[in-house]
């Protein structure tokens, strides 16, 4: 065979999987869309995913920071950046370079589980269309998570996914604080309330947390330089711009998070072998922080918000009876009333990751997010001790972020936050480094 019919077969079959994967995804984006979506919307869409196909079939590694940039956009479900990762897998699978399942093998079984039992307990839905939506939701972010976990195989392609998160962090909290305190056109949009950063997200605790998740690996960057080849005083910048995106999106659980995490990644530093010089850094770099964030409050006039929103809220009692409903569901649904049914026999929503579990999935749902988040905070806990990073991104960096995303999980729905996913991926990732590094 010639070398120019080599060629065209190679380009034949690139068009093919190029019309393939634009029509797959286009008609992925009709079927999960609202029942009638607009023209104008779903032509856009098409087009865009067509690129995105053109974009994946290039060059991989871009499409994957493209998809990491657009998760500061989830206002709708499934949201552009779900569109993007679906056609990185789908073509990757199509083209015979899916990577296999490195996942933990508990994890593996505990997902597993988990998904079967979501499909067992659909069956006692009252909404069942709401229940599919949401169970596929659930399918795609530990596809998402496992994938994620067996493409992060160097360090290159930790950093790609690292910027692509930090630029949709810088992003998301440029458009917040600019549209609450600055000029920035689109308030209505991008503000909560009139009162609280919500960027392209659709609640500004969601906000919170995923720019939480940023300023811990920018903190951690600061110590010890690995992924970002950007000087320290730009690092500093973007650490104290996606800080105020935490605070002023006055979200306590993300609050919470943020200096929690920074107590983590600064007690693990502690605890090594010449790491108090950066647990005192660290520390030094908290207090700046602090001080630039009540400057920048008090400049605002938001030093009464501020305070406000520390203390307990009325709606927290609402909050509070909803949870304890969830409880009494369980008790007369001991095997769930269905996933995503909660709200379809309560007007408040449950608000709490592990209670929604025991509610819509019964007893063993809540065993296996349990197990499945503890599982992870273990191997975090084992990466951190050894001082096994995740091709650069480090460990004191992922179990500190976890450990925010474990306990937020007490006051807000957190399993179909994707950034969750994402860390818990690169949980994974260093746990399989882990392992073959102790074998």
């Amino acid at each position: 065979m010639t070398a120019f019919a080599v060629s065209s077969r190679r380009a034949a079959g690139t068009v093919g999987l190029l019309g393939l994967g634009a029509l797959v995804t286009l008609l992925l984006t009709l079927a999960l869309w609202a029942s009638e979506p607009p023209g104008k919307l779903v032509v856009a869409a098409g087009v865009g995913l067509t690129v995105v196909t053109v974009l994946a079939l290039w060059n991989e590694n871009a499409a994957v920071f493209v998809a990491a940039t657009l998760l500061a956009v989830v206002r709708v479900e499934p949201a552009p950046t779900d569109a993007v990762f679906l056609v990185v897998i789908a073509l990757a699978a199509a083209s015979g370079r899916l990577a296999p399942l490195r996942a933990p093998t508990p994890v593996v079984v505990f997902v597993g589980s988990y998904l079967t039992l979501n499909v067992l307990a659909a069956t006692q839905a009252v909404q069942f269309s709401h229940a599919i939506k949401f169970s596929f939701t659930t399918f795609y972010l530990a596809a998402l998570g496992f994938w994620l976990t067996g493409w992060l195989t160097s360090r290159d392609k930790v950093r790609v996914l690292v910027k692509g998160y930090l630029a949709a962090c810088a992003l998301s909290a440029f458009l917040g604080v600019g549209a609450l305190y600055g000029p920035l056109p689109g308030r209505s949009t991008l503000v909560y309330a009139d009162t609280r950063a919500l960027a392209l997200f659709k609640d500004p605790n969601v906000l919170g947390s995923f720019l939480a998740v940023g300023a811990l690996i920018l903190a951690e960057e600061l110590l010890r330089p690995s992924l970002l080849r950007i000087r320290t005083k730009w690092k500093a910048l973007l650490f104290l711009l996606v800080t105020l995106g935490v605070v002023f999106s006055y979200s306590r659980a993300a609050w919470g998070s943020l200096v929690l995490g920074l107590l983590v990644i600064a007690g693990v530093y502690a605890l090594r072998r010449g790491g108090g010089r950066h647990a005192l850094m660290l520390v030094g770099a908290m207090a700046f922080a602090g001080v630039v964030t009540l400057g920048v409050l008090s400049a605002t006039g938001q030093l009464g918000f501020l305070q406000q929103r520390a203390q307990a809220q009325g709606y927290d009692s609402q909050r509070f009876g909803a949870q304890d409903f969830a409880i009494k569901l369980a008790e007369h649904h001991p095997f769930g009333v269905g996933p995503g049914q909660f709200e379809a026999y309560s007007v408040v929503s449950v608000h709490e990751t592990y209670l929604r579990a025991l509610a819509e999935l019964g007893v063993l749902g809540l065993v296996l997010v349990a197990a499945l988040l503890l599982t992870t905070l273990a191997y975090a806990v084992r990466n951190a001790v050894r001082g096994i990073d995740s091709f650069g991104l480090g460990s004191a960096t992922l179990l500190a972020t976890w450990v925010g995303l474990v306990a937020s999980g007490f006051v807000i729905d957190t399993l179909h936050w994707r950034h969750l996913w994402v860390v818990a991926a690169l949980v994974w990732v260093g746990a399989t480094r882990s392992a073959r590094s102790a074998t």
